[in-house]
């Protein structure tokens, strides 16, 4: 497909500043608070401390902590011989209080399965990246109630990757709605004093860890905050005008490029499918396209498509849903999040890998202009679908977006394509709200992603692409419907998605969808409070530095 000019549109929505999206700084707090120091720095007045235990030895590590810390009351000595005696992998974290503050003792023990390595990992345990992130949540918490000015990290006995993960979990811990939002008075955070370990580097190895460390815990909160953001409030042409606003906080560079097609150039390029999900709003759908092509590149040449669905709120449609399976539909546009904030992340930290990512948004309201279940819609890539549910949504807008992905042609020719979306709740059934559904029609590309959620933390498993069940998508009147009765809801979404994952002259393209729930129903690890989860980004990003490093390189 030739590349063609594309008008940009505004909206009216009024952000504060690029750097404040909705009350959300891009800025990271970890990037700025946290500081290399001492050993003599961090010993002066009331602090808390975590102290990373790599001493495998009980005894030799209790005698190591009491030089360092000075003698421990005997009761508070057993406690903390009885934990370093423990051999539970979950055993994390143990706090004490002492006379200068409290102190977070933080022991990961490494298993078989948690390696940091490149090697094959076969079960779902957690990373020592993950278990780093989710102890820094436990402090966090354990801080606000402390109410100290300084937190010291003593890292000295510590990986490179414990570090990483800590302080992005510092920065995922961080973020809260309602602070954001004006709801609730911002809390003081401490001054943090880093004792670092000498796997690190120099100073300016340091530094740059610290930055990507909370850059990437500030990415997955800007998916999370656009996820909590309100259906009336995040609308398709605000989120439009946001998706800009983001991007220029990034850059100023001309690497990248963000074009918006309003409903003008959604008819004229046959974007059937979206322009009918999105038909019965008052704000009309948009497709962003942000482009970005890094002047340096790695080991892959050719951009990676990313596309994410943006169905800014579902009801349902006039197959409307329950209020109970509507409460929530502010999420349905966690998948595009995921994109933008991986696309963030990758332009502001000057990642040296060609990308095109594409938000489809749209609301899915009712009206008298809402499409209906009989409708018969031309795809952009020319099938005929048959609407069965216009609950079933998510693929139709994702479907359009994906075959632009696919027609660019020449250097603009991806060499994959992923796409997210919050796209059925059978996934969720399956798999719980935790671990996405993993589709895709590449052997190499699904053990990539697998692996590099195990790293980080952000999980998936994947799930058969069951050619017999497209014959749940026939239809009488059209070459298919959208939606299925009965078993198999995410196979035969995800086959239907597979029906645009194709190139113009028809052959398949390496592809990956992710079936997501981009949301955190309690607590949990570094995610401090329920809502938006940012799924997908920690993963993801991890498969993008791969892109890089060589491992899908094709010429």
């Amino acid at each position: 497909m030739a590349k063609k000019k594309i008008k940009n549109v505004h909206s009216n929505t009024q952000f504060e500043t690029a750097k404040s999206i909705f009350g959300f700084s891009l800025k990271g707090w970890v990037a700025s608070s946290v500081k290399a120091a001492s050993a003599r720095e961090t010993r002066a007045g009331v602090r808390a401390t975590v102290i990373v235990v790599s001493e495998p030895q009980p005894k030799r590590a209790l005698l190591s902590l009491k030089k360092q810390l000075g003698a421990f009351p005997k009761w508070q000595e057993a406690q903390l011989t009885q934990w370093l005696e423990s051999q539970s992998p979950s055993a994390d974290l143990f706090s004490l209080t002492l006379k200068d503050g409290p102190v977070w003792f933080v022991r990961l023990v490494e298993t078989s399965n948690s390696s940091s390595s490149d090697g094959p990992r076969e079960t779902l345990e957690k990373s020592v990246f993950a278990r780093a992130r989710d102890a820094a949540g436990a402090v966090l918490l354990g801080l606000r109630a402390a109410r100290v000015e300084k937190l010291v990290l003593d890292f000295t006995a510590s990986t490179r990757e414990e570090l990483q993960g800590f302080l992005t979990g510092l920065e995922i811990a961080n973020y809260s709605f309602t602070e954001s939002r004006g709801y609730k008075a911002v809390a003081k955070r401490p001054t943090v004093l880093l004792l670092a370990p000498a796997v690190v580097g120099d100073a300016k190895d340091l530094k740059t860890l610290i930055q990507d460390s909370s850059r990437l815990g500030v990415a997955v909160n800007l998916a999370r905050h656009l996820t909590n953001l309100p259906g009336g409030t995040l609308t398709p042409t605000a989120y439009a005008d946001l998706a800009r606003a983001v991007m220029a906080d990034a850059t100023s560079s001309k690497d990248v490029r963000i074009d918006v097609w309003d409903e003008r150039r959604l008819k004229a390029e046959n974007m059937n499918l979206l322009l009918a999900v999105g038909s019965a709003a008052a704000s009309p759908p948009r497709l962003v396209h942000i482009s970005y092509r890094p002047k340096d590149r790695g080991a892959e040449k050719r951009p990676i498509a990313l596309v994410g669905k943006g169905v800014t709120f579902d009801s349902g449609g006039l197959d409307i849903k329950p209020s109970s399976g509507m409460r929530l539909m502010k999420k349905d546009m966690g998948g595009s999040a995921a994109v933008l904030a991986l696309t963030w992340l990758a332009v502001s930290s000057g990642l040296p890998l060609a990308l095109d990512s594409y938000l489809a948004l749209a609301e899915n309201a009712i009206s008298s202009n809402s499409f209906r279940p009989g409708d018969i819609i031309k795809a952009r890539n020319g099938l005929a679908i048959e609407i069965h549910n216009t609950d079933a949504e998510g693929r139709l807008v994702l479907a359009d977006a994906m075959n632009v992905a696919v027609g660019a042609t020449g250097e603009d020719a991806p060499a994959c394509l992923i796409d997210l979306a919050t796209l059925t709740g059978a996934i969720k059934v399956g798999l719980g709200g935790d671990i996405a559904g993993l589709f895709t029609n590449n052997d190499d590309l699904a053990r990539e992603i697998f692996d590099a959620g195990l790293k980080r933390g952000d999980l998936s498993w994947r799930m058969p692409l069951f050619q017999p069940y497209k014959s749940m998508l026939r239809s009488n009147f059209a070459d298919h419907v959208n939606a299925g009765d009965g078993f198999g809801g995410a196979i035969t979404a995800a086959l239907f998605l597979e029906l645009f994952a194709k190139s113009e002259n028809g052959a398949p393209l390496p592809w990956a969808h992710l079936d997501i729930y981009a949301w955190k129903d309690s607590p949990s690890g570094a995610w401090t409070e329920p809502g938006g989860s940012g799924q997908g980004v920690l993963s993801l990003s991890e498969v993008l530095g791969r892109f890089v490093s060589g491992k899908w390189a094709e010429g």
